[in-house]
């Protein structure tokens, strides 16, 4: 890894108030600030449970054929969830993690070094991508777009250093009404179990004030960074304009996501380690019997909008 500028793992508040008029900052600081505690903020890990959902999002929107690809590029990696674990559900052999936070590609390359994966990295802008032209078989990203203040630029640059005929795989973008309803679901949870928690019998689940106000902080920094929301119709035709070619959205989470985001909202309210592994066990089962749910059933009948992630693939014209 070349030399980068140093990860900043608290912003202040005069940076939080600047970050407000410059989305690129704001991407810095949260994703710094983020770096050290996100995959467990986030449930991720490198184990078989991530490793297949990694690679059934990558087979839902772009099928198996082709693995493994060769060289395969991730835009905006943060701690490496989607590409590391790709590797090792065998979508591709080698790799590259890119993210404009320092921070996020430290832990990157450290968890790609510590399962032994063949993974460089760097400090980069998705709209100014620094590889040169027909470099990667594969580029992917999970939940990146959405930050990335010129997606029709960044677009135009994965489809540069793709390969004729490789293909990019985005997933994990919200829907405009996917985002909607999220949003509505955790401010109101985190609102609830704020309060509930001050109340004498419960006070041993309130995590302390100063990490409340912490919390409170990075949540206005990643309303900052949460730059879009996509129509899934819109998307596609970025992509195609963009010059992809099979172009291809497909949606999915209406009640995993109506479930999902409020029961992680509870989890960052109440102290770590408080809810134990049977609580864990039964957010994701249940996580996983309800996106079963919306794939057998509710896709079949709601409109692709309404569904709270959506994912991109195409290739290169070759």
């Amino acid at each position: 890894m070349s030399p980068d500028p140093a990860p900043n793992p608290h912003a202040t508040a005069e940076q939080v108030e600047a970050a407000r008029r410059d989305p690129k900052l704001a991407n810095v600081l949260y994703h710094d600030w983020e770096a050290g505690s996100y995959d467990e903020k986030w449930s991720i890990s490198y184990d078989e449970r991530c490793v297949n959902y990694a690679t059934e999002r990558f087979r839902l929107v772009a099928g198996s054929y082709g693995w493994p690809y060769g060289r395969a590029l991730e835009l905006g990696s943060g701690t490496g969830f989607f590409l590391l674990n790709l590797m090792q559900g065998g979508v591709a052999t080698q790799g590259a993690v890119t993210d404009l936070s320092p921070g996020m590609v430290q832990v990157a390359l450290r968890n790609a070094k510590g399962l032994g994966l063949d993974v460089e990295g760097r400090v980069a802008d998705a709209e100014r991508i620094p590889y040169e032209d027909n470099t990667f078989d594969l580029v992917v990203g999970h939940a990146v777009l959405h930050h990335i203040p010129d997606v029709p630029a960044a677009m135009s640059e994965v489809l540069r250093v793709l390969k004729p005929g490789g293909r990019f795989v985005f997933a994990g973008e919200p829907t405009k009404l996917g985002d909607r309803y999220a949003r509505k679901v955790s401010q109101a949870t985190w609102w609830a179990a704020t309060r509930v928690t001050r109340l004498g019998p419960l006070r041993d689940w309130r995590r302390p004030q100063e990490e409340l106000d912490e919390s409170s902080r990075a949540a206005a920094l990643e309303a900052v960074v949460d730059i879009h929301t996509f129509d899934p119709d819109e998307l596609e035709a970025q992509a195609r304009a963009a010059g992809g070619q099979d172009v291809r959205v497909v949606t999915e989470e209406l009640s995993a996501a109506l479930f999902g985001w409020p029961v992680r909202t509870f989890e960052a309210a109440v102290p770590p380690g408080k809810l134990g592994m049977r609580w864990a066990m039964f957010a994701w089962r249940t996580w996983e019997k309800l996106s079963v749910l919306d794939a057998e059933v509710l896709r079949r009948v709601v409109p692709k909008r309404f569904f709270y992630n959506a994912l991109i693939t195409g290739t290169k014209p070759s």
